[in-house]
């Protein structure tokens, strides 16, 4: 009696692994997460695969019904199949945390993921610092809280991997307030608006934790899969290039090796503006702005 959080990958059905496959085939429920990621395929081709039924749980299942996941493990195998790898959400960590506290054995099931397969626009990823989440700004909703951690990436030298927003099964609370459940059509960030967003963030936290028309940034959507899209550039650049269908994520650069940039080299935008390591102008200033600083409390 097993709850099996299983990776699939990136790609489509025949990225789990051998013993995911085994698992799953062993097991009595078996839960696909549409909440945290989406797959590039219907559920139905998973099914076919698989050899087993394949229950949806959407981000209401997960939020409001997750006892429904943890809770048949009690008595027999469950698997809650997870796009990319299991514990890159806190989501799965928090079902994960109710199964240890009811003593229901867990058993972990890893698969490539984004945090990962960003490195194969060949920016290293020992050279990576805070990962960001960013959300789609609204009319009266423009939040920054990843500005900081940007800035704190950039001021080591470090890349930031910028994981992008996606709505799905959201509910329009105007319908709401007439009596009406209806959900919003699903909304997937791309680079573009990710540029866009971040372009508006420097303007509004005036930090210079990047500079729009200069710090060098890579955009990639559908990782893992064969039509998967690099393009680099900068945040100015970038936010008119096009990269297909979703998923996007985006990678802000710290300091870039010449080996990466060697790599990077065939994504380019062509005639690009970017300069290379201008995170170093960042870090000097703030260095002489602290010593400003001490200077005027001596």
């Amino acid at each position: 009696m097993v709850l099996y959080l299983i990776g699939l990958g990136l790609g489509d059905e025949k990225d789990v692994t051998v013993r995911g496959l085994e698992a799953i085939k062993s097991c009595d429920k078996v839960f696909l997460e549409c909440y945290t990621s989406i797959l590039s395929i219907q559920k139905e081709k998973l099914e076919e695969f698989y050899g087993k039924e394949v229950i949806i749980a959407d981000r209401d299942f997960v939020e409001c019904q997750a006892e429904d996941i943890y809770l048949p493990a009690k008595e027999g195998n469950v698997a809650m199949l997870v796009v990319g790898d299991p514990v890159c959400a806190t989501t799965h960590t928090d079902i994960m945390i109710r199964a240890f506290e009811l003593d229901i054995q867990v058993e972990l099931i890893h698969n490539a993921s984004a945090m990962g397969a960003a490195g194969c626009c060949g920016l290293q990823l020992y050279t990576f610092g805070q990962t960001i989440s960013i959300p789609f700004f609204e009319d009266n909703w423009r939040p920054t809280s990843f500005y900081p951690k940007v800035k704190y990436n950039r001021g080591g030298g470090m890349h930031t991997l910028c994981l992008l927003d996606i709505k799905v099964k959201e509910p329009d609370f105007e319908a709401m307030k007439r009596g009406k459940i209806v959900y919003q059509p699903p909304r997937y960030m791309s680079v573009n608006r990710a540029a866009e967003q971040l372009i508006e963030a420097e303007e509004i936290e005036g930090g210079k934790a990047y500079n729009p028309s200069e710090t060098l940034c890579v955009g990639m959507a559908r990782l893992g899969q064969k039509d998967q899209c690099i393009i680099a550039g900068t945040l100015e650049e970038l936010k008119d290039a096009d990269f297909g269908k979703p998923l996007h994520c985006m990678v802000i650069c710290g300091e870039v090796h010449d080996l990466e940039l060697k790599f990077l080299q065939k994504y380019f935008v062509e005639g690009s503006k970017y300069k290379a390591n201008d995170h170093q102008m960042f870090m000097e200033e703030s260095k002489a702005s602290a010593t400003t600083s001490d200077a005027d409390d001596e």
